[in-house]
């Protein structure tokens, strides 16, 4: 089994902000998967044959809680999930797909590496980016997008669907050399 978890914030307020890009790019997969959400693991949860979709209603900084919660259950590896999310310090448009890192400023990231006890796993970093100059970080993740950058991440969220693919067929190393790159 392979789990596919998206990061952001459950409150419709959070719905179009950037630190919601987990979210809005994970509704482009499940969308494409056909995929019915339940609640479960204290989150949106669904399953596909052996796919599951998972998307933390702990917000951002708990999501840990959440991933541990799933992959306890369903006895993953670290090397059984792929992580969305917001990445401020990359251009809009661009993915970079990682193995392994630190939480490089990201909460979620920091809570999930905290609650597996390791930084080895796979992500799929959504380019937000750039933050403008003198503008506070949390408050730029936490502003809304615009429409013609919601159009943007529509797009992005089906080149995801192909990334997924990609992961899912021939691992993260392939998956990096074919899209880590601006995709719109």
């Amino acid at each position: 089994m392979k789990a596919l978890i998206g990061l952001g914030n459950p409150e419709i307020k959070y719905k179009t902000t950037r630190h919601n890009t987990g979210f809005l790019i994970m509704d482009e997969i499940m969308r494409h998967y056909n995929v019915e959400l339940s609640d479960k693991f204290n989150s949106f949860f669904g399953k596909k044959g052996d796919i599951l979709f998972l998307l933390p209603k702990t917000y951002m900084n708990l999501s840990g809680n959440a991933v541990i919660e799933l992959m306890n259950f369903y006895k993953l590896t670290n090397k059984d999930i792929l992580v969305i999310y917001d990445d401020a310090t990359i251009d809009f448009g661009t993915f970079r797909l990682k193995k392994n890192g630190s939480f490089g400023g990201h909460n979620g990231i920091k809570s999930i590496i905290n609650r597996i006890g390791t930084d080895v796993f796979d992500r799929l970093k959504v380019g937000v980016g750039p933050i403008p100059d003198r503008f506070p970080i949390d408050n730029f993740v936490l502003s809304n997008f615009s429409s013609d950058e919601l159009q943007g991440i529509e797009k992005m969220g089906k080149v995801a669907i192909d990334v997924v693919d990609c992961w899912l067929k021939e691992g993260i190393e392939v998956a990096q050399n074919k899209y880590n790159k601006k995709v719109i």
